[in-house]
């Protein structure tokens, strides 16, 4: 029996969601919406193991004619009264709604419309939003989602969202959110690269994102700070894999280190993966507080000839590089761009 899911994603990188379901024979995909990918998933398959995606949920009503008057709530509401509640348990009953554009009710409206008739059938409290109330995390949680004139009504199929990834049990200011650092991984065509390099680790995010998609690579990991390294060696521990000083054998190696002074060979890294230090939540230290410019030269020598850097910019291309693919991406009130790029043939003064 197939089932009507629904992946949730930051919006810019729904289309990587939608080829990481395809690849992963996760299902067959239907349709992208802001935020959405909506598919058919495969019997059997394992949902939760999606990376790119913040979340993963069942559909249990599509509904149409959703105007931007308040009598969507009234639809919504009987939408709400006629889902399938058969085989359910819980403590209680919690919604999260969202919309694009203007509409004239608000979104604790939408949810207190619908989970007061989800939770009436199955003599569960109903926990609203109002007011900056917060559920109790052994809620079952559901999700109402508007674009246009079409409403969903799904729910979660995890106990959490796929974003809070268990290996994360430590984290630095700044920390990168995990499905974008796996959509930078994926990005990267990981397939065959020998040594993958993070000089700005932080707590080491984009480099286990990239372990899950190329176990056998070298990953390094190098930061200006001794806590970002702690946190990251923690975390990969978390996540079940092998660390150690960068001369190590085991799959993570981890070292204090300037990003414009990267203590590695010319051209000895295949693919690197880098979230700068911009200054908006972590300044950047060392020499890259007075050029951040030094970064990309070194990322450059370090880098093959044939090599890929994915990078996440904020300010445009990085001199000596040329960019063959960009997707922006809407994170913490900003809009930088994934980029991957290549080196570019010739000198770069320093």
């Amino acid at each position: 029996m197939h089932t009507f899911a629904v992946a949730r994603a930051v919006h810019g990188i729904e289309p990587l969601v939608a080829t990481e379901i395809r690849r992963s024979r996760l299902g067959v995909v239907h349709g992208v919406r802001h935020r959405e990918v909506w598919f058919e998933a495969a019997p059997g398959a394992d949902l939760t193991g999606l990376r790119t995606a913040d979340d993963v949920l069942l559909a249990a009503a599509v509904v149409d004619g959703i105007g931007h008057g308040r009598s969507a709530l009234r639809r919504l509401a009987l939408a709400a009264r006629s889902v399938s509640l058969g085989g359910l348990t819980g403590s209680g009953v919690e919604v999260s709604a969202s919309f694009v554009g203007r509409r004239n009710y608000t979104r604790f409206e939408i949810e207190d419309a619908v989970g007061a008739e989800l939770a009436r059938p199955l003599r569960l409290p109903y926990h609203s939003r109002r007011d900056g109330a917060r559920p109790p995390r052994d809620a079952m949680s559901w999700r109402v989602t508007i674009e246009g004139d079409r409403a969903l009504i799904a729910l979660r199929l995890a106990d959490r969202p796929l974003h809070r990834r268990a290996y994360k049990t430590d984290s630095i200011r700044g920390t990168l959110h995990p499905p974008v650092a796996a959509a930078m991984a994926a990005l990267a065509r990981l397939g065959g690269a020998g040594t993958v390099l993070d000089p700005c680790c932080g707590a080491g995010t984009t480099l286990i994102e990239a372990h899950a998609l190329a176990p056998r690579a070298r990953l390094l990991g190098f930061d200006h700070d001794p806590a970002a390294l702690r946190a990251a060696t923690a975390n990969a521990r978390a996540g079940g894999a092998a660390s150690a000083g960068v001369g190590g054998g085991a799959a993570f190696g981890w070292g204090v280190a300037d990003g414009g002074r990267i203590p590695l060979a010319d051209g000895s890294v295949d693919r690197v993966l880098v979230n700068p230090p911009w200054g908006r939540q972590v300044p950047p230290r060392g020499l890259l507080a007075r050029d951040l410019g030094r970064l990309w030269r070194e990322v450059r020598r370090v880098l093959a000839s044939d090599g890929l850097a994915v990078a996440l910019v904020h300010d445009g291309i990085p001199r000596g590089f040329a960019l063959e693919e960009a997707v922006r991406v809407s994170l913490s009130g900003q809009h930088p761009e994934i980029a991957v790029l290549r080196k570019e043939a010739g000198r770069v003064r320093r």
